[in-house]
């Protein structure tokens, strides 16, 4: 059995034909915490959850950060690329499609990462509070992809500015983006799940398999 690289949770789905979303925690979580959103937000499709392998006083990250909202960009880079090779092995393993990033913070800040560097491992992105996560991104093509960006009004570690030039950044290379700012702080709020629900369901159709997609599924 192939052996991966992350410590991590796969839970399958009724519907194979939908891409699977692929969960990443923030600051502290583990494999564990996104679970129940995932499923409340996408009852019928895979789930990998995935634990970032950085310690911070103990605490799982998916990168080192020099102090909070600086960031060891370095670190991203290798770490982006590491997650993004762990994903195309777990596709081997478990036969699924490439999946839809579902990251919280810290999480959605390597989801974004991933778009930017290995924009192939994703499909689209679910990006809860995310910073930016590289000062000066690559060019990069992210034409067909779709991404929901979620903000807080009032979050006392991401600006403004900084998410609103993240969404600039990922329409700017293409993408679908639809940026919400929510009357929240940083921590999650049940309109995060409501909003991400109806978002996926805006998905389905564009996910459809045709050709040698459909012959797999």
């Amino acid at each position: 059995m192939t052996q991966l690289s992350f410590i991590h949770r796969f839970e399958s789905g009724a519907r194979r034909e939908l891409a699977p979303l692929l969960l990443l925690h923030g600051t502290g979580g583990d494999e564990n915490d996104l679970i129940p959103l995932g499923r409340a937000i996408a009852p019928d499709r895979a789930l990998l959850s995935v634990r970032g392998k950085v310690l911070e006083r103990g605490a799982p990250r998916f990168f080192r950060r020099l102090a909070e909202g600086v960031f060891d960009e370095s670190d991203v880079v290798r770490r982006a690329h590491e997650l993004a090779d762990f994903v195309e092995a777990a596709r081997k393993k478990y036969g699924i499609a490439e999946p839809i990033a579902l990251g919280y913070s810290n999480g959605a800040n390597i989801s974004a990462a991933m778009l930017m560097l290995r924009p192939q491992a994703l499909r689209g992105a679910i990006l809860l509070r995310a910073m930016a996560p590289l000062a000066k991104p690559p060019q990069t093509d992210l034409a067909g992809k779709s991404i929901l960006l979620l903000s807080g009004a009032h979050d006392p570690i991401v600006p403004p500015d900084n998410s609103e030039g993240l969404a600039d950044t990922l329409s700017g290379s293409g993408a679908r983006v639809e940026r919400r700012v929510l009357p929240v702080g940083h921590q999650l709020s049940q309109l995060d799940a409501t909003l991400s629900r109806q978002w996926l369901s805006e998905q389905i159709v564009s996910e459809r398999p045709s050709g040698s997609e459909a012959a797999h599924a």
